[in-house]
């Protein structure tokens, strides 16, 4: 089967080694990750630290410390602030560097919350993404250009541009699991689609300017049901070089939450 990673050593106090396959290649370079697959490698390693029953994820922040390499990774996660209520997760991803040294190239961290019964009082503020993944068209909503790799790796639907006055939108599915002979959960799935925003979003000219995301967060209202992820993103840009991508994530049910991430923007030399 393919999957995103596989698995090339077992467990071994706190750490899990991983080989990243073609499918996480970014659309910037083939040397290294699109921000997608290890951002769910690292939701994947906080969901399963010391998991508590009655609890889930309800934010996740994955900072991207460098170019991550299409190569072996070392998970590791741990509690940082224990609770009965409230728990604070750490993960980090590291490889090789340059020098052959071990280093660090992303860290995640998660708040996990015990759940409750709020169904009396339950609200949407974003309306459903309309129409859904079953009543949509496979269209391309990318850069013409943008083929290959991680991309590859997603099933697509219903793709409409961002444009001045309103969001870029597309519903996407993982073709693959995140890691090789197991399943993928839900929120782990969110994931591996959520990093899409800032390019379903793009509106600029990305043979004339780079936009790459130092970070992504992603805060979960609703654990998705199904295997198909709505992203609805707009990208605000400054006049000196920082961007910001915010999205609303959703299932065919309705919104699920909402993404933002940090852009880098620069001018092709």
């Amino acid at each position: 089967m393919t999957a995103l990673f596989v698995p090339i050593a077992a467990r071994r106090e706190g750490v899990e080694s991983v080989r990243a396959t073609a499918y996480t290649t970014s659309v910037w370079a083939e040397t290294m990750q699109h921000g997608a697959p290890p951002s769910a490698l690292l939701a994947r390693a906080l969901e399963q630290c010391a998991p508590q029953e009655g609890s889930r994820l309800a934010r996740v922040t994955m900072e991207i410390l460098g170019p991550i390499p299409v190569g072996e990774l070392d998970v590791r996660a741990r509690v940082e602030r224990p609770g009965r209520r409230v728990s604070m997760l750490s993960a980090e991803l590291v490889a090789d560097g340059p020098d052959g040294r071990p280093r660090t190239v992303a860290r995640g961290t998660g708040w996990r919350i015990a759940t409750s019964d709020t169904a009396s009082i339950r609200h949407d503020v974003d309306p459903p993404l309309r129409p859904g993944p079953h009543e949509s068209e496979s269209r391309w909503v990318f850069p013409e250009h943008w083929h290959g790799g991680f991309l590859d790796s997603l099933d697509f639907r219903g793709g409409e541009s961002a444009t001045e006055s309103g969001p870029g939108s597309v519903w996407a599915r993982p073709k693959h699991p995140v890691v090789q002979g197991e399943s993928t959960s839900p929120i782990v799935r969110l994931f591996a689609v959520a990093d899409i925003a800032n390019g379903v979003a793009a509106r600029i000219d990305p043979t004339r300017h780079t936009f790459l995301n130092t970070d992504l967060t992603v805060e979960i209202v609703r654990v998705p049901r199904g295997e198909w992820v709505g992203v609805q993103a707009s990208t605000a840009l400054s006049d000196d070089g920082v961007g910001l991508c915010s999205a609303v994530l959703h299932d065919e049910h309705g919104p699920v939450g909402r993404s933002f991430q940090t852009l880098e923007v620069r001018a092709r030399g």
